[in-house]
């Protein structure tokens, strides 16, 4: 979710609770300028889900070409 620095000055308890379930991107100006999150996201759970996201034929190396060339 992305929301303006001033709706967040607005309603900052809401955004406090809604990070702890969400990311929550502060805008300024139209760019993005910080980020709430929640400190004690299970990181495991995370990578554990994208685990089978590439084929297993593919090498570290590989995957940095590819992410290399998509930027």
């Amino acid at each position: 979710m992305s929301i303006t620095a001033t709706e967040l000055k607005t309603n900052l308890n809401k955004y406090l609770v809604l990070a702890s379930k969400q990311d929550v991107y502060i805008t300024q100006y139209g760019k993005v300028v910080a980020k709430l999150t929640n400190p004690f996201q299970d990181r495991v759970e995370i990578v554990e889900s994208l685990f089978g996201a590439l084929p297993q034929t593919t090498t570290v190396e590989e995957a940095l070409e590819e992410r290399i060339i998509e930027s």
